[in-house]
């Protein structure tokens, strides 16, 4: 059943961007208002958008398996 979790996969990506989005926003707004350190969000989207991807490639993976 090759591509039975592509669906899947393709919107974890797209979490995955907008973690990742998420996660600039938050640097630029403690930039602006000067901020010299990482913001504590940003961190925990960082962790949760490589989680997520690394949940997609686990599912590209078993495809690839498939005989």
């Amino acid at each position: 059943m090759a591509g039975e979790f592509e669906d899947i996969r393709r919107r974890l990506l797209a979490i995955s961007e907008e973690l990742a989005d998420l996660a600039i926003e938050r640097l630029k707004e403690s930039i602006d208002a000067g901020g010299n350190e990482l913001p504590v969000d940003e961190k925990r989207l960082t962790r949760a958008r490589r989680a997520v991807e690394k949940a997609a490639s686990i599912l590209q993976e078993s495809d690839h398996h498939e005989p």
